[in-house]
């Protein structure tokens, strides 16, 4: 296997990258003169200006509401300006909780005051800025004072609590203590609290984020033992935004939710801290030794409790409504002025964020400058471009949360796709997003060199695929949350993609008062080439969407990808079904008594409830009917459409994201509209294909699962009666 990686390589290397003949949704003609604008494109790309404005937009702390904000969100407005866009900002309202508060001590059976602070490093004076740095702390952590026996509880996610249930330990009435990573952070005080915890604290375990894996900062680019990772807890599996105005815009003078009534507030206080504080309270704990699966990398034995380490918790908030300060940058298309390709990256940062998120947002200002000029000397885009600055995405995607709510029946009228960019680093391409677009992004990533390697990034990453044990075939991964792209797709039902570079820049900064621009220069991309890689690939992307004849969305890959995820499915039912029948016919056989100590007392294991047989024809038939109107559709020759016909075409393939999602959205979580792809209820960010059958089967929910099996069914045949209609016009 490693010998064809290389073979391929060599041949990329030796005879270059060949030129495509032709391009998906563009006619011959077209084909030549886009690849001559992509060309032109990719020269006006300059390092030196992604190296500048880093510098400058990471110079201070800016998160959401803080004077360097404003001054960040005007300063790339009269950029835009200059560049030949109309650039607005858009201002709304929304709630943001600053820490006044903040306490961790260990009470019994020795005491500890946690220090909750992070250290200044030589040679980075960013971190020496004292009082203008944020508190480490989770936004939307509920206030609370709270005291209790430690329990810990591993990465805190749902496997963790069934083997806490095995080994007879209840965390209801306690503190837990649990590793970040393993999930999103939100869902360990979700789950803890679900559980009967009164309070969470969480910390980076070295051996996740920390020595274990390198050289700490300053000396390497990990986190040093006073590093915290700040972060929202927002419950944003439920919905994502304003906690106070859910569905629409906070603007002004919008009616809010009482806080106390804000369903996506944690229930109980949770803070980060550094290992270096986690230490000694994981140190006091006792009783059952923690399995070797939870075993970090502090020099300690790691107990899980509970007790007799005794915790002391108390935070307290300042509430208070602050300005999100959008940036909206408009390039009028010349044909196609309705029809909106957008572009995304939020500006707003924990600290100083220079990975996260200047990192992609001097990348996308690259990019639409280098537009800009191209438009200037005659190369205007067919379609409208609008570039947006999102503000207030760390605290929970506000920002752009809050605009597609405003602006949300314009957008399903007007845009063709979003195009997300955040964080960015060194290495391979990373890109998910809707799998109709995935045939065009393959195109592109064909095109960019990677500027290490010399050969495209589509090569490499497939190259890297072979070697971690998957395949050479390019695909997108699906979109699940953690970034901007969540509200257009899954609310808005706009077709998204998410990009970015990374593999080879590995380090502990993330929300920490670290992610400065030295931290980056020395480890990330220090030269910004793959800054220029990245505004290269979502540039090209950017301008394919303008200008094709025919938008180019591609559904064969899309039906290959979607059956997959019902074979996934009906699988792991299967398995639960044989998971079941196993356990039970050992519960007959007494297996479970006859191979307990005798020293140790003996509880017989109970019968599990069996699994039905679901009835998955309905998905199976709308797929089959799909996948035979889907390659009628794919016989359609654009050379002989008429521009009326064309018009008539895409305006149905913008509509198509759309049609995949239902108005009543999923289960106890209306706001996610989107049947194919969600983030999950108990994975925050990570993804849950066909969501409403899938975690219906694995929360063993049988009637809603057939339930959702219909309901995705009639999502299926409605998309299957929409490909017809756009392979009825010619």
């Amino acid at each position: 296997m490693i010998r064809n990686i290389f073979t391929i390589l060599f041949a990329l290397i030796t005879y270059g990258i060949a030129a495509q003949t032709s391009i998906t949704g563009f006619t011959p003609e077209n084909s030549k003169k886009q690849q001559q604008l992509e060309s032109a494109f990719e020269a006006k790309l300059n390092t030196k200006n992604l190296d500048q404005w880093m510098k400058r937009m990471s110079a201070e702390p800016h998160w959401v509401g803080t004077e360097f904000g404003r001054k960040n969100a005007e300063w790339i407005q009269k950029q835009f300006k200059s560049w030949g866009y109309d650039a607005k900002i858009e201002t709304y309202h929304v709630l943001f909780p600053y820490p006044k508060v903040r306490l961790v001590e260990l009470t019994a059976p020795t005491t500890y005051t946690a220090k909750l602070t992070a250290v200044a490093v030589e040679g980075d004076i960013y971190t020496a800025q004292g009082d203008a740095l944020l508190p480490s702390y989770n936004a939307f952590s509920t206030d609370g004072d709270v005291e209790a026996e430690l329990v810990f509880v591993n990465y805190g996610i749902p496997q963790d609590y069934e083997a806490l249930e095995k080994l007879g330990i209840s965390v209801k009435g306690k503190i837990v203590i649990a590793k970040y990573a393993g999930s999103w952070r939100g869902i360990k005080p979700k789950l803890a609290a679900e559980k009967g915890a009164i309070g969470c604290i969480i910390y980076s375990d070295p051996q996740d984020d920390g020595y274990v894996r390198g050289d700490v900062y300053p000396k390497g680019a990990f986190k040093n033992k006073t590093g915290v990772q700040r972060g929202s807890v927002m419950d944003m599996p439920t919905y994502p935004g304003d906690v106070l105005t859910p569905g629409y815009g906070a603007t002004k003078d919008a009616k809010r939710l009482d806080r106390k009534d804000a369903p996506t507030i944690t229930k109980i206080p949770v803070l980060p801290i550094s290992y270096e504080d986690a230490q000694p309270l994981l140190a006091a704990l006792d009783g059952t030794v923690a399995p070797k699966s939870w075993k970090g990398g502090l020099p300690i034995t790691y107990h899980i409790g509970p007790g007799p380490a005794k915790v002391h918790l108390k935070l307290e908030f300042d509430w208070q409504l602050k300005p999100a300060h959008n940036v909206i940058a408009t390039l009028k298309g010349t044909e196609y002025p309705d029809q909106w390709v957008m572009r995304g990256n939020h500006h707003d940062a924990w600290v100083h964020g220079a990975n996260d998120p200047i990192s992609g947002m001097v990348a996308l200002m690259e990019e639409a400058r280098a537009i800009g000029e191209l438009a200037k000397k005659g190369n205007k885009p067919k379609r409208t471009l609008v570039y947006c600055a999102w503000d207030a995405e760390e605290p929970g995607l506000i920002g752009s949360t809050e605009w597609v709510e405003d602006h949300k029946k314009e957008l399903q009228q007007k845009v063709v796709a979003y195009i997300n960019t955040d964080a960015n680093g060194r290495g391979f391409l990373g890109a998910g997003g809707s799998h109709t677009l995935q045939a065009m992004v393959g195109e592109v990533a064909s095109a960019v060199k990677d500027p290490q390697r010399g050969v495209s990034i589509k090569e490499r990453r497939s190259a890297a695929n072979l070697v971690n044990g998957g395949t050479e075939e390019f695909s997108l991964y699906a979109l699940g949350s953690g970034s901007d792209y969540t509200p257009f797709i899954q609310h808005a039902g706009i077709a998204a993609l998410n990009l970015g570079f990374g593999g080879e820049n590995a380090g502990g900064e993330y929300h920490t008062i670290y992610d400065t621009y030295p931290h980056y220069k020395r480890f990330k991309d220090p030269g910004f080439a793959y800054g220029i890689a990245l505004a290269n690939t979502a540039g090209r992307i950017t301008l394919r969407l303008a200008n094709a004849d025919v938008l180019p969305f591609e559904f064969k890959q899309w039906h290959n990808t979607v059956s997959t995820y019902l074979n996934e499915v009906m699988t792991s039912c299967t398995d639960m079904r044989k998971e079941v029948e196993k356990h039970n016919s050992m519960v007959d056989k007494n297996v479970f008594e006859l191979a307990a100590d005798p020293k140790k007392p003996f509880k017989k294991p109970i019968k599990k409830e069996s699994v039905p047989y679901l009835d998955f024809a309905p998905l199976q038939n709308a797929l089959t009917t799909l996948e035979s109107n889907i390659q009628e559709f794919s016989k359609l020759n654009i050379t002989t459409l008429s521009k009326e016909d064309r018009n008539s075409l895409n305006k149905k393939l913008m509509f198509a994201e759309h049609v995949l999602t239902s108005e009543s959205g999923l289960p106890r979580r209306s706001w996610y509209k989107h049947q194919i792809y969600a983030p999950g209820f108990y994975t925050g960010y990570g993804v849950k294909t066909l969501p409403g059958v899938r975690e219906a089967i694995e929360q063993k929910n049988w009637k809603e699962a057939q339930e959702q099996i219909i309901k995705l069914a009639a999502t299926l045949n409605d998309f299957s009666k929409h490909i017809q209609k756009m392979t009825a016009i010619h």
